[in-house]
């Protein structure tokens, strides 16, 4: 297998037929964010260049992103400093498509206990939540009783401040019967360094303590991106989805039937992707947004 860079067409890798000796021209092009538009706090070089050429073809964008550690005016604003022009609509959090799912499936989830960042917090009290935060839910001497609080529902995400209390009081409330919701699933994310633990360690370790096993409402699973598509009135064939990770954004994309594209700036190396196959095989491959653009037959200023 050939990487796609710059001029240079690859074959295409899957049974949806794409041909990439003719650009490819969707109505939506869903973007991941870490790893494919920035790594850390360091853009991905071509990253801004590429959306703006999006922009200008007239092509529906939108960043769907598992990490849910900030709000969606965050990521506005982050992707504002990276020379990144976008809309508040255009940013799709793993929190956002959890409240959603609530909304539409779980009505009647109110008062939740919640494992996450300030951000997440943030998100789901405005979408009126009654929201606990894990750390707050007991004291420094808890033991493993009963909460002093009934929740309907554990919500974990992304918590840089994941601690031992955290995993005690939210594995008890698991215990005790209420739902598990977890934003998402991925084990680890890429920074400019790097790698950290993601999402998918932290549930990790609540499942294995409460023996409850989670519903995931983000990437791998397809329910991130059907919702951008119905919310759009797109079709899944008039949609590619771009990401980095195999696990997450290649299974979510093959799940809702979307043409995907790997870009190799992420948690993924071409070693590592000329070894991918079922769901985790991408129709394309690009060594980074210079890739893509030429496979979108768009010209990068």
């Amino acid at each position: 297998m050939t990487v796609h860079q710059s001029r240079t067409p690859m074959p295409p890798l899957s049974s949806l037929g794409m041909d990439p000796t003719r650009p490819l021209a969707p109505r939506l092009v869903i973007l991941d964010l870490d790893g494919v538009v920035y790594r850390g706090a360091q853009p991905v070089d071509g990253a801004a260049s590429l959306v703006a050429a999006l922009h200008e073809r007239g092509t529906i964008v939108r960043f769907a992103t598992n990490n849910s550690m900030a709000t969606r005016a965050a990521y506005l604003d982050r992707l504002a400093s990276m020379g990144i022009g976008a809309s508040i609509d255009e940013i799709v959090t793993s929190t956002a498509a959890t409240i959603d799912h609530l909304r539409e499936h779980l009505p009647k989830v109110r008062r939740v206990l919640v494992v996450g960042a300030a951000g997440m917090l943030e998100e789901l009290r405005e979408a009126g939540l009654e929201v606990t935060a894990a750390a707050d839910a007991v004291g420094s001497d808890y033991d493993g009783g009963p909460l002093p609080d009934a929740y309907d529902a554990v919500i974990a995400g992304l918590d840089p401040g994941f601690d031992y209390r955290r995993l005690a009081a939210a594995s008890a409330t698991l215990r005790a019967g209420a739902l598990f919701v977890a934003t998402n699933a991925d084990l680890r994310y890429p920074t400019r360094s790097g790698f950290m633990p993601g999402a998918g360690s932290i549930i990790a370790a609540l499942e294995a303590a409460s023996g409850v096993v989670p519903l995931v409402i983000g990437k791998p699973q397809p329910g991130i991106f059907r919702s951008i598509l119905e919310r759009a009135g797109i079709r899944p064939y008039e949609a590619i989805a771009i990401g980095d990770n195999p696990d997450a954004d290649m299974v979510a994309a093959h799940r809702a039937g979307i043409g995907s594209i790997l870009v190799l700036t992420g948690v993924t190396d071409e070693v590592a992707a000329r070894e991918l196959s079922g769901e985790r095989r991408p129709d394309l491959v690009a060594r980074d947004p210079f890739g893509v653009a030429s496979l979108l037959g768009l010209t990068l200023r």
